[in-house]
């Protein structure tokens, strides 16, 4: 199967890698210098540096090339370009094509969700192929070929099933679901939690502190979630709980690490000036903060990290202001 992937960062290099087990490959550089690096010298010279590309990934800095011809199309480029990159991709579509969406945010501006981001800029035709991947899978262990499992969702199961069975190997394990919007929102918001865990790391509160923030994180998110639709059963799932248990504690998470700097005092600007790729998270807890005001849901661990991003808190008063917060039943 003709595979293109969107985005040469280091999720979409590892996918790239991963479809070139068993299909033919085009991956698309938004830079051209990345683009000709890897057909010429096989490694990618800002991401996953070390790692070989195999010869069936062909890179290109040309939407229409990536998209000729392709079956499957993954999307791994940051949540806030997606609306710009497929929307310009979509007249390149392959008509029957599916679409793969490794995408873990929410649009900051609309407040939507990926899926309804797509659903925006693409021709209602392509609506019923559209699926969403998500879980526990840094890049970096995806490419080495850890033992992986994650789930695939999309509207119709069959599709998602196609991707499952099309990209599944001894030490890539794909579930698949049919709640599209409990696998976005866990993807999506888990970065929120992560940051506050981060910070709990940063000033040194123990792993009760970490297991604690973990677990109400996990509630907050499963009350937004039920809120706005999603199925309960999907969050102590791989693209619930999973992917939040990894984000939380492994050190390749991003969004740890910036809940970290931040405990250590260095400003917003200065930790986003130093990242090589983007934190979901920043963006997402703006976004969730308002989609908790909007269906009425409580998310004081959410809104606390929008404090302290938005320079409204020091990172200990927000820790402080949470366990002061009044007493209640632990299922409310």
């Amino acid at each position: 199967m003709p595979v293109g992937v969107l985005g040469a960062g280091s999720f979409g290099t590892c996918l790239a890698m991963l479809c070139a087990r068993e299909h033919d490959v085009r991956l698309w550089a938004r830079d051209p210098e990345i683009a000709d690096a890897i057909n010429r010298d096989r490694r990618n010279p800002r991401y996953l540096t070390d790692m070989h590309i195999p010869e069936r990934v062909r890179a290109t800095a040309n939407l229409e090339e990536a998209l000729e011809g392709r079956e499957m199309v993954v999307c791994a480029i940051p949540s806030h370009g997606v609306r710009d990159v497929i929307g310009r991709a979509s007249r390149f579509l392959p008509e029957g094509a599916i679409l793969v969406s490794t995408v873990k945010g929410i649009e900051l501006e609309s407040w939507k969700r990926m899926d309804q981001v797509f659903e925006d800029v693409l021709d209602p035709k392509h609506h019923p192929r559209l699926t969403f991947l998500s879980g526990p899978s840094f890049a970096k262990e995806v490419a080495n070929q850890c033992p992986t499992a994650v789930t695939v969702a999309a509207r119709e199961e069959s599709y998602a099933i196609s991707v499952q069975e099309s990209l599944s190997c001894p030490w890539f394990r794909i579930y698949s679901s049919s709640d599209v919007i409990g696998v976005e929102l866990g993807g999506a918001l888990k970065n929120v939690v992560a940051i506050a865990v981060g910070i709990c790391d940063g000033l040194g509160l123990g792993q009760n502190a970490r297991a604690g923030v973990m677990t109400r994180g996990l509630r907050e998110i499963t009350r937004l979630g039920t809120r706005m639709g999603a199925d309960p059963l999907t969050f102590p799932g791989l693209a619930g709980m999973g992917d939040l248990v990894l984000t939380c504690t492994g050190n390749l998470s991003r969004n740890r690490s910036v809940g970290l700097a931040l405990a250590r005092g260095e400003t917003l600007a200065d930790i986003v000036a130093g990242m090589n790729e983007v934190a979901e998270g920043i963006r997402t807890t703006t976004a969730a903060c308002a989609l908790a005001e909007l269906h009425a849901v409580e998310m004081p661990i959410a809104q606390s990290v929008r404090q302290v991003l938005d320079g409204e808190l020091e990172p200990r008063e927000a820790v402080e202001k949470l366990l002061s917060r009044q007493l209640r039943n632990e299922n409310e």
